[in-house]
């Protein structure tokens, strides 16, 4: 038998419906080459069905089967017996010998996840780096005071971060400056946003919220305004007078919510999705309920804090070791960090309450959010089983309030304990994506820590690692929906990865971060990533050529006028693409050629296939390309959409026929090359005067 005609995965095209509900009347379907299969059985569990032959199309034959597949997650295989006598089983992997427990076929009944976010393509902003669109809002030099440090507002925008002292430092990005640069999101063809924190908090990047109830007004609006600044040499914030009438007058607050509501609206008029991040393991020590630095202990309107005293209502939110009010320092801090207080929630469950009310208040009028990413998630808790649970909470009550939200979260490694159905959709893909690609091509870690030539074009390495680590992780529904990201607020930018240089801006110079650069391979990564399963997602700045080592040299501005135009171009063109072939949002994905330094893979459905193929060697290949496995026609026609090479890409349209379905590629050095087969297109304008000929009489 054919093995390389095997095919089956859990897309609309042999699993229908791909997403089914509980006790739902299910039908799969198997491919194999026309004639070769004696019988083929479907296995689930301590039971087989045979599957009857219901289709032969284009060599191929196709057998189904219909099951109720109940309420339980449904596991299954196949198994093929020939007429040559031979026998094989079919996993996730492909034809085996032995079914492997991890790559079997997984459906979850009931679960599914939103139909827009599919394939979707999303952009991250740091709003505080992206556009300032309001100077009256910006932070002051010396309006207050964190962990050590003056906060400090700066004015040269194309200026690098402060390896040391960048979390007090503000360049003014807001949501006015959002809400004006919506525009060209829609120009780039961004379909979501997804912000890094909005809420009220005194870093850049927000991961210590003081107020999860309101936008900060520094990215938002200031209405009432005045008080003095910290003192030069003060550093009790308690006389920081300006930041604790800009943060806790209410009037500030409603008018920053308020535009945030508008930023959301307006992005819907333009068919974007707005997604936030929901930093919810712990807060920060400016944190309301804790309030370390007094910021609210006088305040109109607000209750004392944990740390202030005993008294507090807010006591069981923290954590302490010790009785020692007032000022009780001795609460539980994220990893030590006493920025970081951890929030007990097992302690309160008031707590519990309050934070799913958060998850709700922001998908819901007047915000309307589509909904959360979920920051360090696996940690929230101070248990496994309450973790499970809250989630589990989380999901339920959000999609009530807003049954189209999508719940994503931050996860490295295994996830599918949390990708059950009942908890999150999906997560950042950092295992079965950013982490093979950049190794793939370049060689280093996602935080240019280390390189490892080794890794350089292993196209072996890659393909498993997508296989092994996804198929670990990913059922369809969180597939499709999985944030595959090139570069984020965490890691180096991937156009830096790309000089294959170790180290950070503590150790080197923040402007050998741009030296050495490879911009095709910047090109090849975009081409992967918006050819592969998942919701590409866009950092901040990677289309218009920004570089950076890891955090906080990857937070630096957007370049506003100083853009790389041929980048921005192209990625432009590469969304385009994205967005208009359907088998690159829902379609499957198969593995074509692996060798070193050269991959090929496709992306099909029953009616359209696309082959993107990256070749990494310093010279010209040629490469014969089995394309057949994909169900297209033996002497199909491809319509060349894009090529990359060291000196740019064109997207000037070549047309290249498959032989015997075979495909002959020859490809110059460093190129990258997505090709497109669809049987209800012309492939020239001379064949479809050859196929539409119209006579007359």
């Amino acid at each position: 038998m054919n093995q390389s005609a095997f095919f089956h995965d859990m897309t609309l095209d042999y699993l229908r419906p791909a997403e089914p509900d509980i006790g739902r009347i299910t039908d799969f379907r198997f491919r194999c080459a026309h004639g070769e299969a004696l019988q083929v059985y479907l296995v689930y569990g301590s039971e087989s069905r045979k599957m009857k032959h219901s289709e032969t199309d284009n060599g191929f034959d196709y057998f189904d089967v219909s099951i109720n597949i109940g309420k339980d997650p449904f596991r299954y295989h196949f198994e093929i017996t020939g007429k040559d006598g031979s026998f094989w089983r079919y996993d996730k992997r492909g034809a085996v010998s032995d079914v492997m427990e991890s790559m079997r076929f997984l459906v979850i009944p009931g679960f599914s996840t939103p139909e827009w976010a599919k394939g979707a393509v999303m952009y991250q902003i740091f709003v505080d780096r992206f556009c300032n669109g309001d100077p009256a809002n910006d932070v002051m030099t010396g309006e207050y005071s964190y962990s050590g440090f003056k906060a400090k507002k700066v004015d040269d925008w194309g200026s690098y971060p402060d390896p040391k002292t960048d979390f007090c430092e503000f360049y003014g990005g807001d949501l006015q400056g959002v809400l004006d640069k919506l525009d060209y999101l829609k120009d780039l063809g961004v379909e979501v946003i997804y912000f890094n924190p909005l809420f009220v908090s005194p870093s850049c990047h927000k991961y210590d919220i003081q107020d999860y109830d309101h936008i900060d007004p520094h990215f938002g609006k200031i209405v009432e305004d005045g008080g003095d600044i910290l003192p030069q040499f003060e550093k009790n914030n308690k006389r920081a007078e300006r930041y604790i009438k800009r943060v806790t007058n209410k009037k500030n607050l409603e008018a920053s919510d308020k535009l945030f509501a508008k930023v959301v609206s307006e992005a819907h008029k333009r068919d974007i999705r707005v997604i936030l991040d929901g930093v919810f393991n712990h807060c920060g020590s400016f944190n309301k309920w804790l309030d370390r630095e007094l910021i609210y202990e006088d305040a109109k309107g607000y209750e004392k804090g944990a740390y202030v005293a005993a008294t507090s209502p807010y006591r069981k939110y923290f954590s302490f070791s010790q009785d020692k009010w007032p000022y009780n320092a001795s609460y539980d801090g994220w990893w030590g960090y006493d920025t970081l207080p951890k929030l007990n929630y097992e302690g309160s469950k008031e707590l519990e309450d309050y934070i799913i009310g958060i998850g709700k208040k922001w998908v819901s009028e007047p915000y309307n959010c589509d909904g959360w990413r979920l920051d360090v998630a696996a940690d929230l808790g101070h248990s496994e089983e309450y973790n499970h649970r809250f989630w589990k909470r989380f999901r339920d009550e959000v999609k009530k309030a807003n049954p189209e939200a999508i719940i994503l979260a931050e996860h490295y490694g295994p996830a599918r304990s949390w990708l059950n159905g009942h908890e999150w959709d999906t997560v950042m893909n950092y295992d079965a994506f950013m982490e093979p690609v950049t190794w793939f091509l370049t060689g280093m870690d996602k935080h240019s820590d280390e390189f490892r030539p080794i890794r350089v074009g292993n196209a072996r390495e890659f393909f498993d690692t997508m296989l092994y680590a996804g198929g670990e992780n990913f059922t369809m529904p969180s597939l499709y929906t999985a944030m595959n990201e090139l570069s984020n607020h965490d890691h180096s930018r991937f156009l830096t990865r790309t000089s294959q240089k170790v180290g950070r801006c503590d150790t080197l110079m923040s402007s050998s971060a741009d030296t050495g650069i490879r911009k095709h391979v910047m090109r090849q990564a975009v081409m992967i990533q918006m050819t592969w399963p998942g919701a590409p997602t866009l950092y901040y700045g990677d289309e218009a050529g920004v570089c950076g080592f890891t955090d906080p040299d990857n937070r630096r501005t957007y370049p506003w006028g100083k853009e790389d135009k041929q980048m921005l171009a192209f990625h432009k063109e590469m969304i385009r693409i994205h967005k208009e072939c359907p088998e690159l949002k829902t379609g499957s994905v198969r593995e074509l050629y692996a060798e070193n330094n050269f991959m090929a893979y496709g992306r099909f459905n029953r009616t359209a296939a696309v082959v993107v193929a990256i070749n990494l060697n310093d010279y010209e290949i040629t490469r014969d390309i089995q394309v057949w496995p994909m169900g297209i026609p033996k002497d199909a026609k491809f319509r060349q959409l894009i090529v990359s090479d060291s000196t740019g890409f064109d997207v000037s349209p070549t047309t290249k026929t498959v032989t015997d379905g075979v495909l002959s590629l020859t490809m110059s050095r460093n190129t990258g090359y997505v090709l497109r087969y669809d049987s209800f297109e012309a492939t020239t304008d001379e064949e479809f005067w050859t196929d539409n000929f119209f006579g007359f009489d």
